[in-house]
């Protein structure tokens, strides 16, 4: 269906569902046949359309790489997508799910107006309200908590949310901290090792195009890895040039299968095969003393101490790695330093010991003296501009001076203390174990239910309970099973309809930003949920409303750019506008630890221990290091330099009574230094065409994948006699350090699942992709060749090509829409930033 035929169906779709009559979102049973199986939509392709087109810049959000892309629009219909050639990132490029994200605008499954629960919650049946009647009933309920003083009983839970501009302002100004995100499922044990290492607020900007040699522990970056397309793009640059990759893990992905080496460690191993280098490269006098002297915060002679207990032998037994291997690359890697890099991602982060394992890993670069230099492991300077180069509309609503356990808890400080990381796997156990209590419950674009750590368990039971959670207002694209457990449902505005200012890393080391706006308008009654918040703000009284005097989040955004310079004749927002993307006119940002400070910046400055301050609003703020006489910049780190002993774990570690003493040790986790010969590690992975539960109701990217059995190594298979296409059981316990640990094999859950037997894997690891097997999100998402049920609510025209053209439905022999594994993984933080340890699962397995 086009886009014209869609909004063309309002009439038809208000007729479809009055005002206040009860629908069904979850139909009891199938349409016995399906219909005109081969009655395919007809449309005009993109050739056929190409004249007369326009190209309105934009951002893609199927992913966290935030490529800038040019939407092809005609009559005001979406044709597809291309790349921005002014993005410094993805340099006119984009992958899958760019092109696949433009299905999300037309799905004919889309919700297009706000729904109430009418019944029991979970039960499924809602009735049609206005957004007025929206704003209104949400309203109220937070209203109550600020006039009853409880302003922290509101809670906002987001998953990918570029606005939060706007969202920290709403609750910044009723009072409330409790702002919820996804990041320790994702990256916050990276996060935090770059954060007590170089003091880098995000992960690392690899200098690809002009390495020479790149030493990937964990990482996907050709498919799944933060910034993953730039760097791609990048690495194929350098691979011209004679670049080496090589790449620990434990499965053969598309990036360890395109590696110039693979080798798959034990699960968790990665830190003690750093450290072992580290001995390497010290032992052979490999390493960059100047650096060390001048940059380090930990003398020579205590590194040679700290890495002498590492050596190629004891990482070879705790690996499984062959011990010459190990030697070998060591020594290749600093031999082309300062060209080189060493990197990761959720391969070695994604454990209770990733803190450390990542910390090691970047040691690597130090020592070398890669650090900031051409080639090597970049990053300062290389940020995209942020909040702070775009005036906040005054006036401002000030942060509560309070948190709570939920959004900040106590056992995980380092969760927040750069950026917010919160540790929202234990948000629903909190929530139903502990006297945190909300009484308004607000997500957006976020499936806890499918994506979370015992979500389709512990986070159901949780939103289900309405003396759990009072009320819970969701904004959604589609009916998700998030949808399916709120009071309320707000229809959201996909990408491709609103606005943003985005940025990433800059991998071309220059400070960018660019702007999504909408292509077209959002039909029938959606909208983004910065406009909602927006709307209900003024509903909330002055001491409120006062913070929201512009009517509209692009009225917000023109605010904010008001302070840029005019461009090529054009206002700072019209430029943006038109082209999409603003970049600096600087060079390349190569060891800015050693520029010097601007006098300006220097007013007022003082000098303590060798470390330049100024006072802002009576604390003193570390702003740079004196070198030879010299003020300049250094690392943001508590000592201004790179910082391989950190003081702030050592600190935290002894506030929490760990065991920790700053410095990068390997310790293995207790589940897996523990593991018996019958128990297998069950890790997860992504696919390049899904992110988390957003992905899987556009067609195309699901009609790429929408099937992961579960990988098995040939010979364990052989030993229990499992073929490709066999079932398995997979059974997994509770973890023997951390949360919830237990001495005893306490099981978690077990599931049935398909097998699919490969040399690509550790021996004993087992690995299921996320992202599949959803019960909610339309007929894409559950792989179901269903007859569209008449939902008012959602469009009336179908799209014909559902229409019985679902090849992978079981019912008619295909593969069906996956499995969902987070059943029976438990919820497991690592100590102290709270990272979800995904890849320390203990199971067993049998075949069925």
């Amino acid at each position: 269906m086009n886009r014209r035929s869609f909004i063309k169906t309002t009439a038809a779709s208000i007729a479809a569902l009055e005002l206040g009559e009860v629908i069904s979102l979850v139909p009891n049973a199938q349409a016995d046949e399906v219909k005109n199986i081969t009655n395919f939509q007809k449309r005009n392709t993109l050739a056929d359309n190409i004249k007369g087109i326009e190209r309105v810049p934009s951002v893609c959000l199927n992913c966290s790489s935030v490529c800038g892309m040019n939407v092809l629009i005609k009559n005001d219909e979406i044709l597809g997508v291309e790349g921005n050639p002014h993005d410094p990132n993805a340099q006119g490029k984009l992958c899958a799910k760019a092109h696949g994200g433009v299905s999300a605008v037309n799905n004919s499954e889309r919700i297009v107006y706000p729904l109430k629960r009418v019944g029991k919650r979970g039960e499924g049946l809602w009735k049609r309200i206005t957004m007025d009647d929206a704003y209104d009933i949400i309203a109220r309920k937070i209203k109550n908590n600020i006039d009853a003083g409880t302003p922290e009983r509101v809670a906002f839970h987001q998953g990918r949310n570029k606005m939060s501009d706007i969202t920290y302002r709403f609750l910044d100004a009723i009072g409330t901290p409790v702002a919820l995100n996804h990041r320790a499922l994702c990256s916050s044990n990276k996060r935090a090792a770059n954060y007590t290492t170089i003091g880098d607020t995000s992960w690392e900007t690899l200098d690809a195009t002009e390495c020479k040699y790149l030493l990937n522990f964990g990482c996907n970056f050709f498919e799944t890895h933060q910034g993953g397309f730039p760097l791609l793009k990048r690495y194929a640059q350098g691979k011209r040039k004679g670049l080496k990759l090589v790449t620990f893990d434990t499965r053969l992905s598309n990036t360890a299968g395109r590696s110039d080496e693979w080798h798959a460690p034990f699960p968790s191993s990665e830190g003690a095969i750093a450290l072992a280098m580290a001995n390497v490269i010290v032992a052979e006098k490999l390493y960059d003393r100047k650096f060390i002297d001048e940059w380090c915060n930990t003398s020579f002679d205590d590194i040679v101490e700290f890495v002498k207990p590492y050596t190629p032998k004891f990482a070879s037994e705790v690996s499984g790695l062959a011990e010459d291997d190990i030697i070998r690359i060591a020594k290749e890697f600093a031999s082309f330093a300062p060209a080189c890099a060493a990197f990761t991602n959720r391969g070695s982060q994604a454990h209770q010991n990733g803190l450390n394992n990542d910390r090691a890993v970047i040691m690597l670069n130090a020592l070398v003296g890669s650090i900031g230099r051409k080639g090597g492991y970049a990053f300062g300077g290389s940020k995209s501009k942020g909040n702070s180069s775009f005036p906040m509309p005054k006036p401002v609503p000030k942060k509560p001076k309070f948190t709570t356990d939920l959004e900040d808890p106590r056992l995980y400080p380092l969760s927040n203390k750069w950026q917010k990381m919160r540790v929202s796997q234990l948000v629903f156990d909190k929530l139903k174990n502990t006297n945190q209590k909300i009484d308004v419950y607000i997500s957006y674009t976020i499936s806890a239910p499918q994506t979370w750590p015992e979500g389709p368990t512990l986070t159901v039971d949780v939103l289900k309970d309405e003396s759990i959670i009072p009320f819970h207002a969701c904004s959604d694209v589609v009916y998700s099973q998030m949808a399916h457990y709120a009071d309320i449902i707000l229809p959201d505005a996909t990408y491709f309809e609103r606005y943003t200012i985005e940025g990433r890393n800059a991998y071309e080391l220059i400070p960018y930003f660019a702007l999504r706006q909408p292509a077209v308008q959002p039909p029938h009654d959606c909208e983004n949920l910065a406009d909602t918040f927006i709307k209900i703000g003024k509903r909330l009284g002055p001491s409120v409303a006062k913070y929201f005097k512009f009517n509209s989040y692009e009225e917000f955004i023109k605010l904010r750019f008001s302070t840029l310079p005019d461009r090529d004749g054009l206002s700072g927002f019209e430029y943006m506008k038109k082209h999409g993307v603003w970049q600096e006119d600087k060079e390349k940002a190569y060891e800015t630890f050693n520029n010097i400070l601007s006098k300006k910046k220097l007013k007022n400055s003082f000098v303590k221990d060798g470390i330049v301050y100024v006072n802002k609003k009576g604390k003193n703020k570390a702003i740079g290091i004196m070198k030879d006489g010299v003020a300049v910049r250094g690392f943001k780190t508590p000592s201004r330099k790179f910082e391989i002993y950190s003081s702030t774990i050592d600190e935290t570690a002894k506030s929490l009574n760990l065991v920790d003493d700053g410095f990068p040790h390997f310790e293995m986790p207790a589940s897996l230094k523990q593991i018996k010969e019958d128990e297998m590690v069950l890790t997860t992975f992504k696919w390049n065409v899904h992110t988390q539960a957003r992905t899987t109701s556009q067609k195309y990217l699901t009609e790429i994948v929408h099937d992961n059995p579960v990988w098995i190594n040939t010979q364990t298979a052989k030993k229990l006699d499992i073929k490709s296409g066999d079932y398995i059981k997979i059974t997994t316990y509770r973890p023997k350090s951390g949360f919830r640990a237990t001495k005893k094999d306490v099981e978690v859950g077990s599931m049935t699942i398909k097998a699919h037997v490969t040399q690509g894997i550790h021996p004993q690891v087992i690995a299921i992709s996320n992202s599949l097997g959803m019960n909610f999100g339309g007929r894409i998402a559950k792989g179901k060749n269903e007859e569209r049920r008449n939902i008012p609510g959602f469009t009336k025209e179908d799209d014909l090509e559902l229409n019985g053209n679902i090849w992978w439905d079981k019912k008619y022999g295909g593969a069906g829409n996956g499995f969902n594994p987070n059943s029976i993984i438990p919820i497991n933080p690592s100590p102290m930033v709270g990272m979800q340890a995904w890849n320390d699962t203990i199971c067993k397995i049998s075949k069925v």
